[in-house]
């Protein structure tokens, strides 16, 4: 009696783990150390109007209006924004150009928006910038945030621009970091105005 053996399949060595595989993009590290930095740098400019507040007996001077309420309609505008930038990102996931380049519109649209209503804000200021420690520090911390929106619209139209150029093979896993980092700035954006807004318009004044 003859007993019949098969032979077991051989057994393929596993694959090793590539670090590269499982490595964050580096775009996307480089963002969050630079978002850091300023994130350190408008803590500096918190921190110097707060101090000017506590030394000052009567805040805000001047008689100056503080309008919660037309202000806070731009702070809406603006987080609204976050949500359709994310949906960007979703897009750019998914390979979806059309959506993409849809979403990132509404995003730029709406941080126009906000842009424009406080231009109008500003007209409606009775001091000037030169005026005082209070004029200064509220048009220093606006103004700022101002131009870091203004910044982050205008790397919206290069990200759009970029989608179209039929050379660059925009979408999917390649260019997501890119849009990843970019909606990582607009976020911090946001949040930082967030701040600003309570801090500015909705801390009670002193008499």
């Amino acid at each position: 009696m003859s007993i019949s053996t098969t032979a077991a399949p051989p057994v393929s060595p596993a694959k090793p783990i590539s670090p590269a595989d499982y490595r964050p993009a580096l775009v996307n590290v480089g963002t969050i150390v630079w978002l850091a930095s300023e994130l350190m740098f408008f803590s500096g400019l918190f921190a110097a109007y707060l101090t000017l507040r506590a030394a000052t007996p009567v805040w805000p001077p001047f008689h100056d209006v503080v309008d919660p309420k037309t202000v806070g309609v731009a702070t809406v505008v603006l987080v609204l924004s976050s949500g359709t930038m994310q949906l960007a990102v979703r897009e750019v996931h998914r390979n979806n150009l059309a959506g993409f380049r849809v979403w990132l519109a509404f995003t730029w649209a709406l941080g126009a928006i906000f842009e424009f209503m406080q231009v109008v804000d500003y007209a409606t200021r009775n001091f000037s910038l030169q005026q005082s420690a209070y004029s200064g520090a509220f048009y220093l911390l606006t103004g700022i945030h101002f131009l870091h929106v203004l910044g982050g619209l205008a790397a919206m139209v290069f990200m759009y621009l970029r989608s179209l150029n039929p050379r660059i093979r925009f979408g999917g896993h390649r260019s997501a970091p890119h849009v990843e980092m970019l909606s990582y700035y607009w976020h911090f954006v946001d949040v930082v105005w967030v701040a600003l807004y309570a801090m500015i318009f909705l801390l009670p004044s002193t008499k």
